[in-house]
């Protein structure tokens, strides 16, 4: 049988199928983003995103050089390595758009997030949580006869395993910031 022919019902695919090359994989990514700090930079980036249907994890915004009026988006996003490639050559053709670094693909980086948790409950239920708290590093910032609010800061996967453990114990509401990144070393 030639390298042409597919028998009937086979699931191998032909020679010419050009799809075969290219991942379906979902990757996320972290994205520094260095652009003008104006009026509606932030809008026009958020509205590349929802214009194409991709999805935004997290975002972060705050300006970072006064003098010359420049803000850091830190944005982390889910797609597949064509799409990542598609949203930094978009991101990076924007006018107000200084810099675009995929902090996932240039070396390693380091991630925080910061959370505050409120958790209400009584007796066995409030010890549990203050344990928990302290194994996670997590601080008491306010504290009432019925409730706490821990602040955590750390990976975004820390935050979530803490959110996971204080459900059952009464997680009322949760405040993220979303990730703050940069790449390591002196560069």
């Amino acid at each position: 049988m030639s390298a042409l022919q597919i028998k009937k019902g086979s699931s191998k695919h032909s020679a010419y199928d050009l799809r075969s090359h290219m991942s379906d994989v979902m990757e996320r990514h972290t994205l520094a983003v260095l652009v003008d700090n104006e009026s509606g930079v932030l809008a026009r980036v958020i509205g590349l995103f929802s214009g194409r249907g991709y999805n935004i994890d997290s975002l972060t915004v705050a300006e970072v050089d006064h003098q010359g009026h420049r803000s850091r988006i830190t944005i982390v996003t889910t797609g597949t390595p064509q799409v990542i490639e598609q949203i930094k050559a978009q991101l990076g053709r924007m006018v107000p758009v200084h810099d675009v670094h995929d902090l996932t693909v240039e070396g390693q980086a380091v991630e925080r997030e910061l959370a505050l948790l409120k958790v209400a409950g009584t007796g066995e239920k409030r010890v549990e949580a203050l344990r928990l708290a302290d194994i996670f590093r997590a601080k008491v910032v306010d504290t009432s006869l019925e409730s706490f609010v821990f602040e955590i800061t750390g990976t975004s996967e820390k935050v979530d395993a803490l959110a996971d453990l204080m459900r059952p114990l009464g997680l009322v509401e949760i405040a993220r910031t979303g990730v703050a990144a940069l790449s390591r070393g002196a560069a």
